[in-house]
């Protein structure tokens, strides 16, 4: 398998036209699209598949794992390839597409903490731990919100540890919030210096976290007063916690 990144985009429409077929997992579907387009894939080669390609490639994935599905792949609904085609392609509904990501340099944001949000459409907490598209990487400060960057979670379905390749890409954010996370997977997220909040309901990313900014103005419960470095004795002991 290529090593080569897959940026945000080019992550986002394999992820999303791989729905599509929830047969396949996504490593399967990856390794359809390399086995038919080879190692390198961009907004170029995508653009080179068509109907009768993803047919063929999804099929020969079946055999590479020694079944005989490819008569399966055929009788799916024509309607799911053309729409995965157009997908792959970068014909993505307004819902599907990435939200900007704003400027920002280390330093611009004094007394700011680095927050990561499971996300699966636009700027939206509403991903499980575990299987989310995307993270949106934040940086919040008591008087602004900036996001900053938007990681791609596309390449932990093809890791040996799912959990710990996610975690790495977030490991520089003491904040995560989920709608959903595993025992397991929690475990390793809080080992590695991560406080997880869990949000069952999800919603705007931008309004669950304005109730972050709100306690770190007010009264921040320890775990977010030792995050932000403030000492023992500062600390407000009467406050509100978020979760």
């Amino acid at each position: 398998m290529a090593e080569q990144p897959i940026s945000n985009e080019v992550a986002l429409r394999i992820a999303l036209a791989s729905r599509l077929f929830p047969e396949f997992s996504i490593g399967d579907f990856v390794e359809a699209l390399h086995a038919y387009l080879g190692d390198f894939l961009d907004e170029i080669s995508l653009s080179r598949i068509t109907v009768t390609n993803l047919k063929t490639a999804l099929g020969h994935t079946y055999e590479l794992d020694g079944e005989e599905h490819g008569e399966d792949a055929d009788a799916t609904d024509i309607a799911s390839f053309k729409k995965a085609v157009r997908i792959l392609w970068g014909e993505l509904d307004e819902i599907d597409q990435l939200p900007a990501i704003e400027p920002y340099q280390e330093g611009d944001m004094p007394h700011s903490i680095r927050v990561a949000v499971a996300s699966n459409n636009r700027e939206a907490l509403d991903g499980h731990f575990g299987s989310c598209l995307r993270y949106l990487i934040y940086q919040l400060s008591t008087e602004e919100l900036r996001l900053i960057d938007i990681r791609s979670a596309l390449e932990a379905d093809l890791s040996e540890d799912k959990n710990a390749f996610r975690v790495g890409l977030i490991r520089d954010c003491p904040v995560l919030y989920i709608v959903a996370i595993g025992g397991p997977a929690a475990g390793k997220v809080v080992q590695a210096g991560i406080y997880p909040i869990k949000k069952e309901v999800g919603g705007a990313a931008r309004e669950m976290l304005s109730e972050l900014q709100h306690a770190i103005a007010t009264s921040p419960p320890p775990w977010l007063a030792k995050i932000l470095g403030i000492a023992d004795g500062d600390r407000v002991k009467n406050y509100k916690a978020l979760v």
